[in-house]
């Protein structure tokens, strides 16, 4: 079913321009909802980022810059306070303010949103006037003005009129299927799983970009989008399935981007139930099963790295020297088995997505073969993502596979997301699927959250490392290739986190 678009730009906000510039790309998957509260993913934050924006956003090189702040500044150790831009208009033609932030955080904040963990220290938020927002804490919060990159502002008075006050994952409304946001593209057209159509918004406050209209079609199938760029139908993809790297640089007319993305594939573990995974020795003898050097050799065709942390290099606190991996040794393996008491195995399913991450169906089924041959009998349950994100949130599993890239670019994201207890109160551990709890972890991390020292902060970072470790709490595989391909004359510049911004299209 297709969605009549939202109103369209209010007489006179700017001129028309006269070149035409057309642009299609395809992805093999696609967001879920055009709501930025209701799924904090990395599909629904990229597509979402070209026509909602935040208080601050992310350079090429991930740095902090303004967006709709002009500046930002900390209120002692109170919190943070944010100076608007003046003169910014919705997609509506309604004028942008003070209100719809607040608006916005109260919707985000809800226990209904699924981004409602970004504002886990916020006390209040308090509007002295209609171009101040400020951030009170209930703890010293240095990290907050950038783990709010992906906060996307709506119009309070498009939302409440249109049903869309309250963001829900499992819900429709009005937001799921329709947007009006500040950003340099309006949603002209949705149509689910089949095209959806933006336009450039002439009103935007920014530096115009050259595209005037974008098309985005979800292909699922590597070789039909494949076939799709190679036939001028579309003028960019991503992924690039890796096997069809070379074929593709060797067309003439497209161009290659290759890259390492910020985000680290791993497994995760069913730490909750009682079984052979609540064993630290069974954990242990699945990592040095599981050899992720022969996955990138093989499945990943050398593009991707293998990791020890669930951290990339460039993020934040980062530190080469703890990436390592524990040596794959399945006659170690084996005895490790033995010890635990299950020297004959045991069944296992490992859940899996086939839709979400570069060869992940591949890499799973690898890892299947790879844990039979110490005696386990796993089974693989692979599913589109649509259905994956459920069935670990019911902890319908084994072990999982799963990506994560911060999106702070800092290391206390996943030991925020990842490896704290489950607390859904206090809006920690809500991608913690499996359940993994550790005190000193819970510990650290509100002191590592609020330290101002960077060597002591590293410290507390470099504890929960060895922690994660020590408990085999995942097991780290590799950290994605980032490869796209785009069709002349079109360039664009690549980020680290994934993310397809249309304003940095270019015509060459």
């Amino acid at each position: 079913m297709t969605h009549a678009p939202m109103l369209a730009l209010i007489a006179g906000l700017a001129a028309t321009p006269a070149l035409a510039v057309d642009f299609t790309w395809s992805s093999q998957g696609e967001p879920s909802t055009m709501d930025p509260h209701a799924a904090a993913t990395a599909p629904v934050l990229s597509f979402l980022n070209n026509i909602y924006e935040g208080l601050v956003r992310r350079g090429p090189d991930m740095t902090l810059e303004p967006s709709l702040a002009l500046a930002w500044e900390p209120m002692g150790v109170e919190g943070w306070r944010f100076t608007l831009r003046e003169g910014v208009r919705f997609h509506d033609g309604a004028a942008f303010d003070a209100d719809d932030v607040l608006f916005s955080y109260e919707r985000a904040s809800a226990d209904t949103s699924d981004v409602r963990s970004w504002f886990a220290t916020i006390d209040r938020v308090e509007t002295p006037d209609a171009r101040t927002v400020e951030f009170y804490t209930k703890v010293p919060d240095p990290l907050f003005p950038s783990g709010i990159a992906n906060w996307l502002i709506m119009d309070q008075g498009w939302a409440l009129a249109n049903g869309a006050g309250t963001a829900s994952r499992d819900a429709s409304t009005a937001a799921t299927f329709d947007a009006n946001g500040t950003g340099p593209y309006r949603l002209v057209s949705r149509n689910p799983d089949v095209v959806t159509e933006l336009e450039r918004f002439d009103g935007w406050w920014g530096e115009l970009p050259e595209v005037t209209r974008a098309t985005f079609r979800p292909l699922a199938s590597d070789a039909t989008r494949v076939a799709a760029l190679l036939s001028g139908e579309v003028d960019l993809i991503e992924p690039v399935p890796l096997q069809d790297v070379g074929r593709l640089e060797a067309a003439g007319d497209i161009t290659v981007l290759s890259g390492i993305e910020s985000r680290v594939i791993f497994f995760g573990f069913d730490h909750g139930s009682e079984g052979p995974l609540t064993d630290v020795r069974v954990r242990e003898a699945i990592y040095r099963t599981l050899d992720a050097e022969a996955i990138v050799d093989r499945i990943m065709r050398g593009q991707a790295r293998t990791a020890g942390l669930l951290i990339a290099p460039g993020v934040n606190a980062y530190v080469a020297e703890d990436d390592l991996r524990l040596a794959t040794d399945r006659d170690l393996a084996r005895e490790l088995l033995a010890e635990a008491g299950y020297q004959d195995g045991f069944p296992l399913t490992l859940r899996c997505s086939n839709d979400r991450y570069i060869n992940d169906e591949a890499i799973c089924t690898a890892a299947v073969s790879m844990l039979q041959q110490i005696g386990i009998d796993a089974t693989l349950d692979a599913v589109p993502v649509s259905i994956y994100w459920d069935e670990l949130r019911a902890g319908d599993f084994d072990m999982y596979l799963l990506g994560w890239s911060p999106g702070t670019f800092d290391a206390e994201h996943p030991i925020r997301f990842l490896l704290h207890t489950p607390d859904p109160e206090r809006r920690l551990g809500s991608w913690n699927f499996g359940g993994f709890s550790d005190a000193r972890v819970d510990e650290l991390l509100p002191q590592l959250q609020r330290e101002l020292n960077p060597d002591a902060r590293q410290a507390m970072i470099d504890e929960v490392h060895v922690i994660m470790k020590d408990a085999v709490a995942y097991v780290p595989m590799h950290v994605q290739p980032l490869v796209w391909a785009i069709r002349e004359p079109f360039t664009i510049t690549q980020r680290p986190d994934n993310f397809l911004l249309l304003r940095w299209v270019e015509v060459k």
